[in-house]
């Protein structure tokens, strides 16, 4: 089942999975990142499975002039240990979910060009190479 991650609690249960994804957050840093994030509109959601966190999604709502009411997918994760049993659709299924109810004209997300399992899944889900992405640092 997809829970919602609102406590400190359930913040702490996600850490594992999340620092699969994102080794560089430190652990001390950990919950301090994540709740303020969560503070400034960032949902944070899981699958819960032997007392702990084994899939998330992360997301923030927005609007644009280009593209209306949006969703944006930051993070999606699965433990290595735990994938093949389908969380990923889950999650994607619940903020598709919340995208509906809220009027979301667009869900998007970057995926590393190394990710090739998840561009098979985003592909599968009806996803399309929109544009190129490009940063300057």
């Amino acid at each position: 089942m997809v829970q919602k991650a609102l406590t400190t609690e359930d913040v702490l249960k996600c850490m594992e999975v999340v620092r699969d994804l994102r080794p560089h957050i430190t652990e001390e840093s950990y919950v301090t990142i994540m709740m303020k994030m969560i503070g400034e509109g960032y949902t944070l959601l899981y699958i819960e499975e032997d007392g702990k966190a084994v899939s998330f999604a992360g997301f923030v709502k927005g609007y644009k002039l280009h593209r209306g009411n949006y969703i944006y997918i930051d993070d999606l994760n699965t433990l290595p240990g735990y994938r093949k049993k389908g969380y990923a659709s889950m999650l994607m299924d619940e903020i598709e979910a919340i995208g509906n109810k809220e009027n979301a004209k667009e869900i998007h997300l970057d995926s590393g060009v190394q990710r090739h399992d998840a561009h098979r899944f985003y592909l599968s889900r009806k996803f399309i190479i929109s544009s190129h992405h490009f940063v300057l640092k």
